[in-house]
């Protein structure tokens, strides 16, 4: 059943997608630079959301050691904050390059 519906819903997609190929060539109404902006947001979206499960999982790894062993709380705490410090960075680096264009 699974199979078949699965099946079913490919070929709504190809269907649907076939009066895309019916345009006149260079009929799409967007230039070439903001097709490049939208690709840029959208890498920026993926990065800025990779960065933040990345950060969760840093201070969740953090908080453990922190707990396990009070003793090394000041080594741990500077590994986490340059870490978090170099997860910000590519963030910060990936809206330059997408302002940047």
């Amino acid at each position: 059943m699974q199979k078949k519906t699965m099946l079913f819903v490919m070929a709504l997609f190809v269907l649907m997608a076939c009066p895309m190929f019916g345009q006149t060539p260079g009929g799409s109404g967007m230039g070439p630079g903001e097709v490049k902006f939208l690709g840029g947001m959208i890498g920026l979206g993926i990065a800025g959301g990779l960065c933040g499960l990345g950060q969760g999982k840093a201070v969740a790894g953090a908080a453990e050691a922190i707990a396990r062993n009070p003793g090394a709380a000041a080594g741990i705490r500077f590994a986490l904050i340059l870490g978090l410090v170099f997860i910000e960075t590519l963030t910060i680096y990936a809206l330059a390059m997408m302002l940047k264009g």
